[in-house]
């Protein structure tokens, strides 16, 4: 099923019914964006932008100050970040703006792919929908460039970077840079998107051994070649 929705983008994700009444509703690719945030009693609310892709991840970039720089955060990273006094409770307390009011998340319709992944991943070894973003060293100006494996378009991109001896930054598809922009700050990259932990250094939730989102049928590298033959014994 969740294949299915990445080859029909956002658009089939929710109803416009579903999504009428949500605060900076956005169709984009393969995500919806809704204005999303989080109160602490000491700080007051920290506002943000939440990405639900169609492959059930949750991204929020955040925007609790003009010059915050935190972007691509879990909800339980945006929750510590927010200086939320109960954390580990996300999805009770980052909250979007329906109607006017503040709503948990887990009282709206955004957490449906979340939870329909989690189930899948937890009956599959190999079934896990989410990957961590991995970095790929340019081969020109020897900087890494970050790469999100949200969906199977974007696997296919970091696999035929790895696979491409001679790649540079002008290759990445998305994010247009040259090898005169910045790499990203150290301290940033140790942020790899994992679900359970933004600083994760490699968990069961991150670290996909090969599943249908990062192997393909119809690449003849030797990962891919075992994977699809191991897919149909």
């Amino acid at each position: 099923m969740v294949n299915g929705l990445e080859r029909e983008g956002a658009f089939a994700m929710f109803s416009d019914d579903e999504l009428r009444e949500f605060s900076g509703v956005k169709r984009v690719g393969d995500y919806v964006e809704v204005t999303c945030g989080c109160t602490s009693r000491r700080f007051g609310d920290a506002v943000g932008r939440l990405r639900v892709f169609v492959n059930g991840c949750l991204e929020i970039t955040c925007d609790c100050t003009p010059g915050c720089e935190e972007d691509k955060l879990t909800p339980a990273a945006f929750e510590k970040h927010s200086g939320r006094e109960t954390a580990r409770k996300w999805k009770n307390n980052v909250w979007v703006i329906v109607n006017g009011e503040k709503v948990p998340l887990f009282k709206t319709v955004l957490l449906k792919y979340y939870n329909q992944v989690s189930k899948s991943a937890n009956g599959s070894q190999n079934g896990r929908a989410c990957h961590r973003d991995e970095f790929v060293r340019c081969t020109k100006c020897n900087k890494e460039r970050r790469f999100r494996l949200r969906t199977k378009e974007e696997c296919r991109f970091h696999h035929d970077a790895v696979a491409d001896a001679n790649w540079q930054c002008s290759d990445l598809p998305y994010d247009k840079i040259t090898c005169d922009d910045e790499e990203e700050r150290a301290s940033r990259r140790v942020y790899k998107g994992c679900t359970r932990s933004p600083t994760c250094k490699g968990c069961t939730s991150c670290v996909c051994f090969g599943c249908d989102i990062c192997r393909f049928s119809d690449c003849s590298c030797q990962t891919c070649t075992d994977f699809t033959r191991n897919a149909k014994d």
